[in-house]
């Protein structure tokens, strides 16, 4: 396994073509690069491929779901036939984008970010794709928002899938309230689960800026890991991302 920074250092030079490189965490750049281009992006829809070119122009681009890890959700959305769905953590809307394109005409998201100026960077490549529609954006904080839906015993169990990609320190807090709203059967996928990699690293090889997410990351894989209430998979797609199963 390569180190975080060790890989975001190589991966400058493709920061325009691709993009989200820096957050493979195969044992190599060629590696990572052969299953894009090889399986991912020759599948990738042409709105989807659209927006990950504008958000590699954004400075934060690091922040976008990889490719892979959005192909892999996208099977598993159609797997599940999902219908109704929670995404926390929108930054430009790819893994938005893609699972809008994902579920049926009549399926609906709530999509929640506190940062409505970066959504709407793909919006214009959203509406052009014709599922707009399918979109709740709500701009705020996710935890009222969960807090407020749960207040409305119907929604308990009525979600068939959520996606979090937020911060990492209310992880566990997202997840208990996740478990009341989505069904039993129903999918809760968190991204970054392996934060770069240093998750099994020492925490003195990792960087400052880094330590308080790694540990809750750290928090929430223990937990997660003994949750008698879900099935789980952590596969090392883009940054890691952990699959929960709701049952019970």
């Amino acid at each position: 396994m390569i180190c975080f920074s060790s890989i975001y250092l190589k991966s400058m030079e493709f920061t325009t073509a691709e993009p989200f490189l820096h957050k493979g965490l195969l044992q190599s750049f060629e590696l990572t690069k052969y299953i894009l281009k090889t399986n991912v992006y020759p599948r990738e829809p042409s709105p989807l491929k659209e927006l990950r070119e504008v958000t590699a122009k954004h400075p934060g681009n690091f922040m976008s779901t990889t490719p892979d890890s959005g192909q892999l959700m996208g099977m598993l959305l159609k797997l599940i036939n999902a219908k109704k769905t929670i995404e926390i953590g929108v930054y430009t809307g790819y893994s938005l984008l893609l699972t809008a394109l994902s579920i049926p005409h009549d399926a609906m998201i709530i999509a929640i970010d506190p940062n409505k100026e970066t959504y709407e960077i793909g919006l214009p490549i959203i509406q052009k794709a014709g599922v707009e529609h399918k979109i709740n954006f709500i701009e705020s904080q996710a935890l009222p928002v969960l807090d407020k839906l749960l207040q409305n015993l119907n929604n308990e169990g009525s979600f068939d899938f959520a996606f979090v990609d937020a911060d990492k320190e209310n992880y566990l807090n997202y997840h208990e309230r996740l478990l009341k709203l989505v069904k039993v059967g129903g999918l809760i996928v968190f991204d970054n689960t392996l934060w770069g990699g240093t998750v099994a690293q020492p925490e003195e090889a990792v960087s400052e800026d880094r330590k308080e997410s790694r540990r809750s990351i750290i928090e929430f894989n223990n937990s997660v890991s003994i949750d008698q209430r879900i099935e789980i998979a952590l596969t090392p797609s883009g940054d890691g991302l952990t699959i929960c199963r709701r049952i019970r």
